[in-house]
């Protein structure tokens, strides 16, 4: 072996080795994604955020029935009635929206004066153009109660973040009794447990749930962080 040989020889490893430090460019494909598509027309689906074969799927409730109304969501909507945590996604049968959550400002509303009505008391008017949503983050702007909502999702947890304009009177209704599809709900309570935590259950009895003869027990505990 020549001293040229072995020089060149060793130059080449040193560059071999001086790539392996390069940063690799990963492209993030989640950019491309849509959550909007296929939540108009006779799509079913719902936009909000979701873990993949998570156990939870917080997103906004625009109707409650009609085969439309099968994940809770339509895009041709124009007000919000709350957020519920469990969705089907392109079904064509509708199901779930479970414990319902929406944030108020001022006097509550709540008495449903009509059965059919796709809007309930507390629901609010909101716009497309403050509507965000993305693969594992869902906002929108209340435009009733000045009131930004956004949203998240873990494997079992959904998280909530509510900014409230500056008043006396911000709240929160939080109905058991909601069901997409108005289904029959039974046993249903809540407890407070202490200033930051509510826990409560319901069995509801229609849906998909009874064609395997079970009734599902939504267990949910909320925790409230105030700034």
């Amino acid at each position: 072996m020549t001293l040229k040989t072995f020089l060149t020889g060793c130059l080449g490893g040193l560059l071999s080795l001086s790539s392996c430090d390069r940063p690799v460019s990963v492209q993030d494909y989640s950019v491309y994604v849509n959550p909007f598509i296929g939540t108009g027309g006779h799509g079913h689906t719902f936009p909000g955020p979701v873990v993949p074969h998570g156990m939870i799927q917080p997103s906004p409730d625009t109707r409650i029935e009609g085969w439309d109304a099968c994940s809770g969501y339509h895009y041709s909507d124009s007000t919000i009635n709350g957020f519920s945590h469990t969705h089907l996604s392109g079904t064509g049968c509708a199901d779930y929206g479970d414990v319902l959550l929406m944030p108020t400002v001022g006097e509550q509303h709540y008495m449903i004066t009509d059965i059919h009505n796709q809007q309930l008391p507390y629901a609010s008017v909101f716009s497309h153009t403050n509507e965000i949503a993305e693969p594992g983050y869902y906002s929108v702007f209340l435009d009733t109660y000045q009131v930004k909502a956004e949203l998240t999702a873990t494997k079992r947890v959904a998280l909530h973040q509510y900014t409230f304009p500056e008043n006396t009177q911000s709240g929160f209704i939080l109905d058991l009794d909601y069901s997409i599809e108005r289904q029959r709900n039974e046993n249903m309570y809540l407890e407070v447990i202490s200033n930051t935590e509510i826990r409560g259950q319901k069995n509801n009895i229609l849906g998909f749930r009874p064609i395997y003869k079970l009734l599902r027990q939504i267990l949910q505990t909320f925790h409230l962080y105030p700034d």
